[in-house]
């Protein structure tokens, strides 16, 4: 056994947690963590950030990595920010300073599901209005490393794909601050209260 095994949350423990994550606020939630990409494998914990139409999460080095997914190896623009479930998250990396290992910059208590935020969906985050784009979010070899094959079976499960637990992917429609206690809800939908 690998020494970061004792790390990986089993099938049956993350199946357990689903109920957990089905709780999530589906119009109005707020952000949890946001977390700034300087560079490939580091990671930046960030009280607020600045979202950009052209640079995405200012800091980030969504720009200048590029993309695989582009046919030009540029920056995918439908992949700007990285947006996880904080439930999702708390559950599959079991401590919260694991949590940045995901490689997503907001996390948020949200419903991710493709149900209640279908690509084009423009969601408030902050003073910014972010759109979710309908590139899949699926993981990759980094996410089994960090987290198992356990965890990237299960985000990729039909019900793990229609919660979006991996996340989403989505662009910066209009620029603003956003800071962690911020609330992020759908443009479209009054919240209750």
């Amino acid at each position: 056994m690998s020494p970061t095994n004792n790390l990986h949350t089993s099938r049956p423990a993350l199946e357990d947690g689903l109920a957990e994550i089905r709780r999530a606020p589906r119009d109005a939630g707020t952000v949890e963590l946001i977390v700034r990409r300087p560079a490939p494998e580091e990671r930046e914990v960030v009280a607020e950030a600045q979202l950009d139409p052209a640079a995405g999460l200012v800091g980030d080095c969504w720009l200048e990595r590029g993309s695989r997914a582009s046919e030009d190896g540029s920056a995918h623009p439908e992949m700007q920010l990285t947006i996880m479930s904080a439930r999702a998250v708390a559950l599959i990396a079991r401590t919260r300073e694991r949590w940045p290992l995901a490689g997503d910059q907001l996390y948020v208590d949200l419903d991710l599901s493709a149900d209640n935020l279908p690509p084009g969906t423009l969601l408030r985050v902050g003073a910014a209005t972010i759109e979710i784009t309908e590139k899949p979010h699926t993981g990759c070899g980094k996410f089994v490393r960090r987290f198992g094959v356990d965890a990237m079976r299960f985000v990729n499960t039909h019900v793990g794909r229609e919660l979006n637990l991996r996340g989403i992917y989505a662009r910066v429609v209009s620029p603003g601050t956003v800071r962690i206690g911020d609330p992020i809800r759908n443009a479209a939908r009054r919240s209750a209260g």
